[in-house]
């Protein structure tokens, strides 16, 4: 959205128009999306440095951060084991008091910086305290130095800092943003929300917070900025997230506005699907798959996220979509994100399906040659339904008549990659309809500003039978004791998963450690049957190997997070988890939904390396307390934040500079309220206002 369209804006002016900014600097700012007078404004510290007061280094304390003066007592510069210069600062406090000496250690140096430096010399350091081996120390701490007669003038203010870029120094850039707010206009010009819709969130003017935030006095509570409490910060999160907010809604206005092919089928090929399985839907399940009907009925597009639990069912309610598209004579196509997930879908769906008389068609990157070319031909042609990985929208793969698009674990691939699919079945001004799944349950906060170009649908209720997993968190020292609790189990006709994971993601890494402890595994169960599944093993060798899991002819399976989704086998009822700390809330809980799927009482061991860190140990406890998905997503939220959440989503990405989703949470019912307005009412300010904290950053505006 080009800030430059609104002549009426003040903030809309270019950056060349302040003193100093010629082509140079302009490209340095520009690639930091600094473009506009309005850009600058919103480009908010990431932190603040005190400089306020003069510290004295007897009273400093480990994890400070300050800032001191002393005069050089001595200096080292040494290369045993590499490069390091020492320098040894006192102050006043008295040169005897070892308290009073502090060292200043530096890794990285060269000899015009050294010779500047001589016993006697005043310095001015600032950085973070460290406990050395002999005293408190700082590496690498900024510093300057002091004529002998100068006076000992400190910061009025704390001193702001930037995100930056290479080439635009913090003080260039800092300077640059004082001159942009000497233009910055009163209230009446700059705030584009009405007051009645800003509620108790706005007691402080826009205007006031901007320059609370850029300048803020010495005695601003350091503690309250950090954690984003500040009133200021309060009054610019509500206006971020409600521009986030506008942004996906006009997107799903934009995407609405285009046609869909009205999906009114006879209901003959659902009823003798529904017929032939093994299970009667659940309440929950009957629900969604109703609305999702409702959405294909409809001459718009559908644009709707299913979110449900693991082993909630949302592979019969996509295969239930998928024939509605079939009995209005449309095909239909579903993307997983791994070759293992849609091969196991791809194994439902012919299960299923096929005995309806209904051709499903296998797409992935590895399908090479003849199977390939026919795999294309068909999708031309007669194939009703495609199931595959991203290789379904590559160039060369065409439909005959596409109308709807299902994508699982839509959180693993960006909104390019989501139109890239659906406009394979662009005809004119038409569009297919959009399903999306997940089963890692998204915070309802999280939801309803990040998704609010869908319409979200929850199973939130597991099928009968389904018995919950108990979980138990272990030192790794204990690993024995597992392999014998694998071995009883086993001898009991039950069958088990062993998991590995790696710090680094690495197909080679994660492959080698699978080896490894298939290895270790075979030596200590002697006799015991034992497969093998990587990434880097042929398709038909992980398929070869998952078969004979699921047919029992194999007890125990080692391998990588690549079971992480779409592995069902019920007699599975035990998963041991190894180095579990390294991994996320959510693929924990993944991982620990492949077993439980069974009437048999299931468990899963989490393996851990000590020493555990704080963050580690909380996400253990809560898989330990819980086995709620919605509930372990709410704690994954507290924990990660929302871009780790949502992963890639690029069309309003979560990368806030102010809001934080979990924090900022009380604050969306009232941004949603005044979204409401705001479309109906303020059109005009709806643009500005994404133009002011998106900006050029907006993408797929006209998707």
């Amino acid at each position: 959205m080009p800030t430059a369209a609104f002549s009426n804006d003040p903030g809309a002016a270019s950056l060349t128009s302040l003193a100093g900014v010629g082509p140079a600097l302009r490209e340095s700012l520009a690639k930091l999306g600094l473009l506009t007078l309005q850009d600058l404004w919103f480009h908010l510290p990431l932190r603040y440095e005190d400089k306020t007061r003069i510290s004295s280094i007897r009273d400093l304390r480990v994890g400070d951060t300050a800032q001191v003066e002393g005069r050089i007592e001595a200096i080292e510069k040494g290369f045993r084991f590499r490069p390091q210069l020492r320098i040894a600062i006192s102050d006043s406090t008295g040169a005897d008091d070892s308290q009073s000496t502090l060292l200043l250690r530096f890794f990285h140096f060269n000899n015009a910086q050294v010779n500047q430096l001589a016993i006697g010399t005043r310095l001015r350091c600032y950085g973070e305290v460290r406990r050395g081996q002999h005293s408190l120390e700082m590496v690498h701490p900024q510093y300057q130095r002091l004529a002998e007669d100068a006076a000992s003038e400190v910061e009025e203010r704390l001193t702001p800092i930037y995100p930056t870029t290479e080439g635009l120094g913090q003080k260039r850039l800092g300077g640059l943003i004082q001159r942009a707010l000497a233009l910055l206009p009163q209230d009446e010009l700059l705030e584009l929300v009405p007051p009645a819709l800003r509620e108790a969130n706005a007691a402080i003017s826009l205007r006031d917070a901007l320059l609370y935030m850029h300048r803020p006095p010495p005695d601003a509570d350091l503690t309250q900025l950090s954690l984003g409490t500040h009133p200021a910060q309060r009054r610019l999160a509500f206006e971020e997230l409600l521009a986030q907010h506008l942004s996906l809604r006009q997107l799903r206005n934009r995407l609405r506005a285009h046609a869909a092919p009205v999906l009114r089928g006879d209901g003959k090929l659902r009823r003798r699907f529904l017929a032939a399985l093994a299970f009667a839907p659940t309440k929950a399940q009957a629900r969604v798959a109703a609305e999702v009907a409702r959405d294909l009925r409809e001459a718009a597009p559908m644009l709707r996220l299913v979110q449900g639990d693991v082993g909630s069912g949302k592979t019969v309610v996509a295969a239930l979509a998928a024939l509605a598209a079939v009995e209005a004579g449309r095909q239909a196509a579903l993307m997983a994100p791994t070759e293992l997930l849609a091969e196991q879908h791809f194994i439902n769906f012919h299960k299923w399906i096929s005995p309806l008389g209904i051709e499903v068609v296998w797409l992935a990157g590895k399908l090479k040659g003849k199977a390939r070319t026919a795999a294309l031909a068909s999708l031309r042609g007669p194939a009703q339904i495609a199931i595959g990985t991203h290789a379904l929208m590559q160039e060369g793969v065409e439909f005959d008549r596409l109308g709807l698009v299902i994508i699982d674990e839509q959180h693993r691939f960006g909104v390019d990659q989501r139109l890239a699919l659906r406009d394979k079945g662009r005809a004119g001004s038409e569009i297919p309809h959009q399903l999306v799944l997940t089963a890692t349950p998204i915070p309802r906060t999280l939801a309803m500003t990040a998704y609010a170009d869908l319409d979200v649908s929850i199973i939130d209720e597991l099928p009968p039978g389904r018995t919950p997993v108990a979980t138990v968190v272990l030192n790794g020292t204990r690993r024995s004791e597992v392999v014998e609790r694998i071995r009883a189990a086993c001898a009991e006709g039950r069958q088990a998963y062993w998991v590995c994971t790696v710090i680094e993601e690495s197909e080679v890494l994660e492959a080698q450690a699978a080896e490894v402890a298939h290895a270790e595994l075979a030596a200590a169960l002697p006799g015991m049957r034992i497969g093998l599944v990587h990434g880097r093993m042929k398709p038909a060798e992980k398929q070869a190997a998952m078969d004979a899991f699921k047919r029992g002819e194999i007890s125990l399976l080692v391998a990588t997070t690549v079971i992480e989704v779409g592995v069902d086998v019920p007699n599975a009822s035990l998963m041991v988890i190894e180095n579990a700390e390294r991994l996320g809330l959510a693929q924990l809980h993944q991982l620990r939904g492949r077993v439980g799927r069974g009437t048999a009482k299931s468990s899963c061991v989490l393996l851990y390396q000590a020493p555990l860190s704080a963050t580690a140990r909380a996400r253990l406890d809560v898989l330990r307390e819980t086995n709620d998905g919605f509930r372990i997503a709410e704690k994954d939220l507290e924990l990660r934040g929302p871009g780790e959440v949502l992963g890639t989503r690029q069309t309003g990405e979560a990368a806030f500079r102010v809001a934080d989703l979990a924090r900022d949470a009380h604050l969306l019912p009232a941004v949603q309220r005044a979204g409401e307005v705001l479309m109906r009412e303020h059109p005009d300010l709806v643009a500005r206002l994404i133009a002011r904290w998106i900006g050029h950053a907006a993408r797929f505006a006209g998707a």
